[in-house]
């Protein structure tokens, strides 16, 4: 039978991976990317981010968002858990409007928390279709409410920790903290993968 060779799942280069004790013994996950290709991101010097904005990860958000390569959920699990799991705070990853999520077959927010197995809970819904990337910064900080708790949802006066892909100007999570704050969140932080 022949074995099948790992490889980077954003340049398909074959990975050279090492199985240490290190990685059995501390839960690490298998890299899912090359040297190369990981180098290409810019970590955040924000401690509610893990990287920077730039030209490789406006790839990899539009080959994961767009081109619907859920795969790519994985290349991040491992920093993603190594910080997540800390977390004291109950996680909801912000939701996608569900006729977005049924067009793009799943939520870019929910597989990436899965793939680094991190716990999350759901009682939000977003309102509207648009994107706030198509907005500017002005016509962010004027937009309608964009989430809404879903029917039946109960907010306990708990720390809350939202999740998203990207923070540009923060309104949609400070859209998404609005309204669980008036529901009876005790605190509300954010983390997200990138900020812009």
């Amino acid at each position: 039978m022949n074995k099948i060779e790992p490889r980077c799942l954003i340049c398909t280069q074959p990975l050279k991976i090492t199985i240490s004790w290190k990685m059995i013994l501390t839960k690490q996950f298998s890299p899912t990317i090359c040297e190369r290709c990981a180098a290409r991101f810019v970590p955040s010097q924000s401690a509610t981010s893990l990287y920077q904005y730039n030209e490789a990860m406006k790839d990899y958000l539009h080959q994961l968002k767009f081109l619907q390569d859920v795969a790519l959920a994985k290349v991040f699990r491992q920093e993603l858990h190594n910080r997540l799991t800390k977390e004291k705070a109950m996680i909801l990853p912000i939701p996608m409007h569900p006729l977005k999520q049924q067009e793009r077959t799943f939520s870019h927010t929910d597989e990436l928390l899965k793939a680094a197995h991190i716990p999350f809970i759901q009682l939000l819904e977003k309102t509207t279709t648009e994107t706030q990337s198509s907005k500017n910064r002005e016509q962010r900080i004027q937009a309608a409410p964009l989430f809404r708790l879903m029917e039946g949802a109960q907010v306990e006066h708990k720390n809350y920790l939202l999740f998203d892909d990207i923070k540009t100007t923060g309104t949609t999570l400070q859209h998404a903290e609005q309204v669980l704050m008036q529901a009876g969140a005790k605190n509300v932080q954010y983390f997200t993968l990138i900020e812009g």
